[in-house]
């Protein structure tokens, strides 16, 4: 399957299979991802550009079913783990029980519900970690709790079946890497991931390997380095750099 890679700012994102381009990778710092759940996503209903519009998967390149995170989900975090010091990864509720054992678990809560499950609304989201916390790995001090909180739900404005919130994703960034650290998503979607390591001050690899999807993360992260030129995060004790925003090249 023929790559296309797109390189923005500190970002280089890759369409294509992330089975086929992991072993091209060398070593990174971490790997932050929302897989597939394998729950038959149906879709949801999103308030785009002022219109509501129902966003299904469509052709999209998986059926989100149990076989898939089987055949594909977790070969490819069992790869991630091979290049990575350590994984967060966000796996839904009813499939979880499929993973590899973490080596510790914390969780999202959200009081009004991240969605339905089969024994009503589900309040807590998991994350399962591998490998040893950052903050303890590069003795950076007091370390944040393993449990995110409450957090405003954005996602409804991507257009993207399954996005996560904006913020969810800025707190699982800070909590799984350190700044200047290199993270890896090999099941990037929209770029929720890449969007939240721009205004961290991490580097990114994001892998998504349908075309329209890509291309929505290319969007939403040059996006979120024109914010950054307009409004320049100073990290502690350094200026705020201008950076390169887009260049594009190919891959076999």
């Amino acid at each position: 399957m023929a790559c296309e890679t797109v390189t923005i700012g500190s970002c280089q994102l890759i369409c294509g299979d992330a089975r086929e381009v992991l072993p091209t990778l060398g070593p990174m710092d971490g790997v932050i991802t929302d897989p597939p759940y394998g729950v038959e996503f149906a879709g949801k209903r999103a308030l785009c550009h002022g219109t509501y519009t129902t966003f299904r998967p469509g052709h999209y390149s998986h059926e989100d079913t149990v076989g898939y995170v089987e055949a594909v989900v977790l070969p490819i975090l069992a790869q991630c783990r091979t290049l990575a010091a350590c994984v967060a990864l966000t796996p839904g509720t009813r499939e979880m029980w499929r993973y590899p054992a973490p080596d510790d678990m914390g969780c999202f809560f959200s009081a009004a519900g991240t969605g339905m499950g089969r024994w009503g609304f589900t309040c807590c989201y998991p994350i399962l970690y591998y490998g040893k916390d950052p903050y303890l790995a590069k003795s950076f001090g007091a370390r944040p709790n393993s449990c995110g909180q409450t957090y405003p739900n954005d996602a409804n404005k991507i257009a993207h079946p399954c996005a996560k919130p904006l913020p969810m994703m800025l707190w699982l960034v800070n909590r799984a890497s350190l700044p200047g650290m290199a993270v890896l998503d090999p099941f990037m979607g929209s770029g929720t991931t890449g969007v939240a390591c721009v205004q961290l001050g991490r580097s990114f690899i994001g892998i998504e390997i349908e075309p329209r999807y890509f291309d929505l993360a290319c969007q939403r992260i040059e996006d979120a380095y024109r914010q950054m030129v307009l409004f320049p995060i100073v990290p502690l004790g350094g200026q705020p750099q201008q950076v390169p925003l887009f260049t594009t090249g190919g891959g076999a």
